[in-house]
């Protein structure tokens, strides 16, 4: 068994999927770890929309690619997407978001896309988390309602991708000590 760090530093935004399904228990493990993923004020204002028919993902693939700027052209090789909707936040949330001038709900699609991605390596699964859509074909494809924004779009499948070596700032970069 994998310690944290290590199922972290393994983790990957895979671009290269099997042709094998994903089991069922494991995605309902994969969407537990999401449903207890913590929120401002617990106010857990996502949905999740799970698309595996076949038609579905490719409408949805191609809602996430671009040929122009050659952005997103594997999206279709993944049996399953997870297509993340920012639902409204609870009154306590959004008052606190005022008061801070902060997006609440925007760092907690972050913190639930991140719970999902750890979960599907735990699982043994690759993922990529998708920022780039054009939201009103989602939305079409998927009849979600037009008040409701698709936020990120998460591929999840078996990787069929070597590990690769991360390419991070040192700590040094990124972390200083009681001042900038």
């Amino acid at each position: 068994m994998k310690t944290f760090l290590e199922l972290v530093q393994s983790r990957q935004s895979d671009r290269a999927y099997s042709d094998k399904p994903v089991e069922p228990d494991k995605l309902e493990r994969i969407l537990e770890a999401a449903r207890v993923a913590p929120s401002a004020c617990n106010a857990q204002p996502w949905k999740i929309i799970v698309v595996s028919d076949a038609e579905k993902r490719m409408q949805v693939a191609d809602a996430t690619a671009n040929k122009l700027l050659a952005m997103n052209h594997f999206t279709k090789r993944a049996p399953l997407q997870l297509v993340i909707l920012e639902e409204n936040a609870n009154f306590t949330s959004t008052v606190g978001g005022w008061a801070t001038n902060k997006h609440y709900p925007h760092i907690d699609l972050g913190i639930v896309a991140a719970h999902i991605s750890l979960a599907a390596a735990d699982e043994g699964l690759g993922s990529c988390i998708i920022g780039w859509c054009d939201e009103k074909k989602i939305q079409k494809v998927l009849k979600i309602p037009k008040n409701k924004r698709v936020m990120l779009v998460i591929l999840l499948g078996y990787s069929a991708q070597a590990l690769r070596e991360k390419k991070r700032k040192s700590i040094d970069e990124i972390v200083s000590y009681d001042q900038y």
